[in-house]
């Protein structure tokens, strides 16, 4: 694909800088740029940097030395012609640049609008687009190395052998049906099922592992939760390695949320801290303890603090019994630094017996479950702490990791899917190669299992981009920032 216009953007952020670059790429960026900046010599070498004038239009006066650089195509970015232009990153030079260019024949470029012409260009796959966006996103630097591994094109090399194996499927199903009369050798029934099971086995383990590839792209929030002055503030501040809470020894000094994020294993985790939960006459600590509850609901991970060092309470085992059926769960028993007033021992029993609780009065109003349902409900992990001495933290972070993802060590960086459009398309083709599976155990005519079969060849395509309509490239790239 060639454009018919070329396009003009500020590719750094906006405000003060270092550097800013100013990107062009079209079929007229190197005359564009010719004519806003005083070179010694022309043409512009390729690829190589060259020294250059910004000069005001109007009286020819300098007002800035530049460094342009020049990709022809298809040996850039978009795989069109482009120029960069580097400059002092005064916001009233950048912006004098990209209005001199719009006044030579440029188009402000649309957010995402430099990648979606490498897209259209053939030079990267709709995937590989996805990836850049992450990678300029992430926060981390786990996040950062999946991005790049994606951006190489991780997810399209885990999908070429499926995909195949489907394109030879129905390539042999095809040739049955049109050379009949050739005898070319009809799929027995069996081999059509043999070979459905094997695509859709290798599909659904991609389709698993978006369970933690979400985690690793959007990251977790875990709300810290616990009675006064069990020592929930202090912890909070040991994940995070700074004095981010106000720890004092009177109860109730937490009335209001405070939220950090803190890298815990490559993965952003934004810890809440909340205030002591308690029945309390003062009306501003009553609201904190609303929240509390809120924040708590709102989490993917909850963290109860218990104080070891104090007899267990009514108060906890109302606590447990609230945050339990909310999903997974990590109990701290904090001061474990002090002589111990509940035993591991106890401990354990205590949860079992609040969690008995809990579900038998469950089970009264609520259909029984199973036994791995109901476990999923009660999954719960002790960790011994002590926020004073730093005991039992590097053990804590190490839960809280396993809790939110248990298959996180299944793979390396490129073996899992990161983004939910292709886990739903993913989804997509199982269900159309289920459909093609009881097609095939009822021995329906060729040509109607190829309909099922077609249809999760398409799914299949619009993941890398192949069939995908422009409604939903705009959506896609709406989402990048302006100069990518």
């Amino acid at each position: 694909m060639v454009s018919e216009d070329t396009i003009v953007a500020l590719a750094t952020p906006p405000g003060r800088g270092g550097i800013g670059v100013v990107r062009l790429s079209g079929d007229r960026a190197l005359d564009i740029a010719s004519g806003l900046i005083r070179f010694a010599r022309l043409p512009l070498e390729t690829q190589r940097a060259t020294r250059g004038e910004f000069c005001e239009p109007a009286s020819g006066r300098v007002l800035d030395e530049v460094v342009v650089t020049c990709f022809r195509r298809p040996h850039s970015y978009t795989a069109e012609d482009v120029v960069e232009i580097s400059c002092h990153g005064s916001p009233v030079i950048l912006k004098a640049l990209v209005e001199c260019a719009l006044e030579r024949g440029a188009r402000a470029a649309e957010p995402g609008e430099f990648t979606m012409r490498a897209f259209l260009n053939g030079r990267i796959d709709l995937t590989q687009a996805e990836a850049i966006r992450d990678l300029i996103e992430s926060r981390t630097l786990y996040q950062a190395r999946v991005a790049a591994q994606q951006m190489e094109g991780a997810v399209s090399a885990r999908l070429k052998p499926h995909k195949q194996a489907l394109v030879d499927l129905i390539a042999r199903l095809e040739a049955g049906i049109d050379f009949a009369e050739d005898d070319v050798p009809v799929e027995g029934w069996e081999t059509i099922l043999v070979s459905l099971e094997g695509i859709r086995a290798g599909l659904a383990r991609l389709v698993e592992s978006y369970a933690y590839g979400r985690i690793v792209r959007e990251g977790l929030s875990l709300a810290i939760v616990g009675r006064p002055n069990v020592g929930k503030s202090s912890l909070f501040n040991r994940l995070l390695n700074e004095e981010r809470a106000i720890v004092t020894p009177m109860p109730g000094t937490t009335r209001d949320l405070v939220t950090e994020s803190a890298n815990v294993g490559g993965i952003p985790l934004r810890f809440v801290d909340t205030a002591g939960v308690r029945e309390t006459s003062d009306p501003v600590e009553a609201i904190g303890v609303g929240k509390a509850l809120a924040a708590v609901a709102d989490s993917d991970l909850r963290l109860l603090v218990i104080d070891t060092s104090e007899p267990w309470t009514e108060q906890d085992s109302k606590l447990l019994a609230r945050v339990c059926p909310l999903g997974p769960l990590l109990v701290a028993g904090n001061k474990c630094d002090l002589p111990p007033q509940v035993s591991p021992d106890q401990l354990e029993k205590l949860l079992e017996r609040v969690e008995s609780e809990r579900t038998g009065s469950e089970a009264r109003s609520t259909p029984p479950l199973s036994g791995l349902e109901r476990a999923g409900l009660a999954r719960v992990e002790i960790v011994w702490t002590s926020a004073l001495t730093g005991e039992g933290l590097a053990e804590l972070r190490e839960k809280i990791l396993d809790l939110a993802a248990p298959t996180r060590g299944a793979g390396s960086e490129g073996e899992f899917i990161t983004d939910l459009r292709h886990q739903q398309l993913l989804s997509d083709c199982l269900k159309a190669l289920g459909r093609a599976r009881q097609a095939a155990e009822k021995c329906v005519p060729h040509e109607m299992l190829l309909l099922d079969l077609y249809d999760a060849l398409h799914a299949l395509d619009e993941i890398s981009g192949a069939t995908t309509v422009e409604e939903v490239l705009g959506v896609i790239f709406a989402t990048f920032c302006v100069g990518k």
